[in-house]
């Protein structure tokens, strides 16, 4: 096959003015939400939307791309190419990949550079990069010595970080515990081996203070013949014999980031040893906040509104609101005293006591007033602690009540189970009107450029939808305007938004 060309996406030339290429990773669903977030919050251009991804340029720094509210976990773009060629014979794709991430040492010491400026370390190539020079100048001599070559052998043992072959929606959620914990293992295995091999030979790790692990990441054709850890280890032991770095998968310096299938090779470096998806604010985590921000990115919020959680949990829909729209006014109700305990404390951690409040109450029965908030955003329980039950007339109550206490011309934005999204539309279709609904990829017929907006302003309300539905006996004056396909890590939802239309006469 022939080779592809080598060198990563400008990143030698490219400075802190400079617009640099990175790529964020996403729910599934949530791409189009992100892309256009990135948009709007960091003047991104050449997004690219693929599943799980979202690749875009920005001249945006450190500070502006850690206030992204819609992805997982973001890195500096480093390569991205079409899919590898698959070969029955191990050898040689083994030896593709290396090819794909092996470049000339000058290259590293770049990618290095970048990668310390964002972190902000400015100015001078520093001692690390001179040190990397140095055993790079020793490499022939270090190739002639079986003890150190038997030494990096066993360094590159811990290199792996090998991740489950999930979408990326799926890696950051309840079960990266247990994955954290046998990578915590497996390090410590590693550190074992590294500080006995520093007993040993003293000096022959001296220049290696540089660290480094590889996270990879396979699915398609090219994992039914190399596993994850494969790949890594060869990428690990190439990456020492030519940078002499050394492997720390509990610590390191730098991570680097390999991700095989059948629509690309991508290598990149994460930009935050967190991800993006875990908020400081929240102290006990609820709804997934990539979610909650989606939400509410669809409630067209806007300076002064009132907005209400009927069923807030522990408060993430509001949470992730008033964060992002701190200029309105925030409800959240409950019946669980439990649940409101917990939103109430993480009120209170996120500082936002004076934007939310709370009581106590049944969304069959809200002590409000009619026609008295601008949004409602809800989370509707579906889970195995808290849910709707097989009442089929719960979920219809619960609808005519918080139609009641929306405005005309409000929006009310729902996250739904499966079930409970065949039954919506069941009972959208009761009024002659089908809804928007969402594409296999997720993406919705409504024009997510139009239902999404940082700034909260955004229409995408057709014309002429609402007469025929108004005649619902179920819905009322709700008109759908979209439905959004998301994943919640073992299972899907439903994001459903809808626009309550204007009595005849009004």
């Amino acid at each position: 096959p022939r080779r592809r060309p080598r060198g990563g996406p400008d990143i030698v030339k490219m400075s802190s003015a400079e617009p640099g290429r990175f790529f964020c990773t996403a729910g599934r669903g949530l791409e189009p939400f992100l892309a256009r977030e990135v948009r709007a919050r960091l003047g991104a251009t050449e997004v690219d939307c693929v599943s799980g991804k979202v690749f875009f340029r920005t001249a945006a720094g450190p500070c502006e791309l850690r206030k992204l509210r819609s992805g997982e976990r973001l890195f500096l773009l480093l390569k991205k190419h079409s899919p590898l060629p698959v070969a029955r014979n191990k050898g040689k794709m083994l030896h593709e990949i290396k090819s794909l991430i092996i470049e000339e040492p000058k290259y590293w010491l770049d990618v290095t550079s970048v990668w310390r400026k964002l972190h902000g370390h400015e100015g001078k190539k520093d001692d690390v990069s001179r040190e990397n020079i140095l055993a790079l100048k020793r490499k022939s001599e270090e190739e002639t010595n079986t003890a150190s070559k038997r030494q990096k052998t066993e360094q590159v043992r811990a290199v792996v970080s090998e991740e489950c072959q999930v979408e990326a929606a799926e890696r950051y959620v309840a079960p990266e515990r247990v994955n954290d914990q046998e990578c915590w293992t497996e390090s410590e295995t590693s550190s074992e081996l590294l500080s006995k091999g520093s007993r040993e030979n003293p000096t022959a790790n001296e220049h290696l203070s540089f660290s480094f692990r590889v996270s990879c990441r396979c699915s398609g054709a090219i994992a039914k013949i190399l596993t994850s850890q494969e790949i890594g280890r060869a990428i690990g032991i190439a990456l020492v014999k030519q940078c002499g770095w050394r492997a720390d998968l509990r610590d390191p310096d730098l991570e680097i980031f390999v991700h095989l299938n059948d629509i690309h090779s991508v290598v990149g470096i994460p930009l935050f040893r967190l991800p993006l998806a875990n908020r400081d604010y929240i102290k006990t985590a609820g709804l997934r906040s990539t979610v909650a921000w989606a939400m509410a990115s669809l409630a067209e919020i806007s300076a002064g509104a009132l907005v209400l959680d009927p069923m807030c949990g522990l408060g993430t829909i509001l949470l992730e609101a008033a964060k992002e729209w701190p200029e309105a006014c925030y409800w959240g109700a409950d019946i669980s005293d439990s649940q409101l305990e917990g939103a109430d404390e993480n009120i209170r951690t996120s500082g936002l006591m004076d934007k939310i409040e709370l009581l106590k109450a049944s969304v069959k029965a809200l002590p409000l007033p009619s026609e008295s908030f601008d949004s409602i955003i809800s989370d509707i329980p579906f889970g195995k602690k808290f849910k709707i039950t097989n009442d089929a007339q719960l979920l219809p109550n619960t609808l005519q009540e918080m139609e009641r206490v929306l405005r005309a011309g409000g929006t009310l934005v729902l996250l739904l189970s499966q079930d409970l999204h065949k039954l919506m539309d069941g009972l959208t279709k009761c009024g002659g009107v089908d809804s928007p609904e969402a594409t296999a990829d997720g993406n919705s017929e409504a024009d997510p450029e139009k239902a999404l907006s940082v700034d909260g302003n955004s229409s995408s309300l057709a014309n002429g939808v609402g007469e025929s539905f108004l005649s619902s006996r179920h819905l009322g004056s709700l008109v759908p305007d979209g439905v959004y396909a998301v994943s919640l890590g073992k299972t899907d939802a439903f994001i459903h938004k809808y626009r309550k239309m204007a009595a005849a006469g009004n």
